[in-house]
């Protein structure tokens, strides 16, 4: 048990990664402090940790979380050299009720009333239409459901052939909204999420 009373700034709680955001935080995207640069979309199935049984499950919603830096998840708006937020004072939800030192306020948010994509991006955004296309196509739950069979029956050609197509897809509806609409890495990100084969890699071993 942590013998601190109050925050020292040491920063772990956004190295450890960023936020998930709440309806309370739709405000904060809204008024511009977040941006869709900043973001990045946890599809439904795909594997993610969950704080309350403390293991990695997969995420039975859809969940939009605040991005990490680089190749990794700590918080894209904490600054190491001065061990602050960039946004404090327009800081998400789980940010103003995390304390090191006692967990029990933000346990109470977590995986309650979240925000999905549909709930930030505007109905007339070109680009939703293509995000309603990759989710049909390209489903994690799918992916998911092929690589449990392939670890079945190693010789399965079929669920093998299924999962290279489901890959492709994946590549070239981003490719494609990319191409049309000049996103950048980070905004693909948040309409799209991950890459279907990188979330599939440690699944695959």
């Amino acid at each position: 048990m942590t013998s601190k009373t109050h925050c020292i700034r040491c920063g772990t709680c956004c190295q450890k990664g960023g936020p998930t955001l709440h309806n309370k935080d739709k405000k904060l995207i809204l008024e511009g402090h977040i941006g869709y640069h900043h973001l990045i979309t946890i599809r439904k199935g795909e594997p993610a940790f969950n704080p309350l049984s403390n293991q990695l499950e997969p995420v039975l919603h859809e969940l939009v979380k605040v991005a990490g830096k680089g190749k990794t998840w700590a918080c894209i708006f904490y600054d190491e050299k001065k061990a602050s937020c960039d946004i404090y004072k327009h800081r998400p939800l789980e940010c103003r009720l995390l304390t090191c030192w006692d967990t029990s306020k933000i346990l109470t948010v977590i995986a309650k009333d979240t925000l999905a994509r549909a709930d930030i991006i505007n109905p007339t955004d070109p680009v939703l239409k293509l995000v309603k296309t990759h989710e049909k196509k390209c489903s994690v739950t799918k992916a998911v459901t092929l690589i449990s069979t392939l670890k079945k029956k190693n010789d399965d050609s079929n669920s093998l052939t299924k999962l290279k197509t489901l890959f492709q897809q994946d590549i070239d509806i981003r490719t494609k909204a990319v191409s049309e609409f000049k996103l950048s890495l980070a905004v693909e990100l948040f309409y799209f999420g991950r890459p279907l084969f990188k979330i599939m890699n440690p699944l695959r071993g």
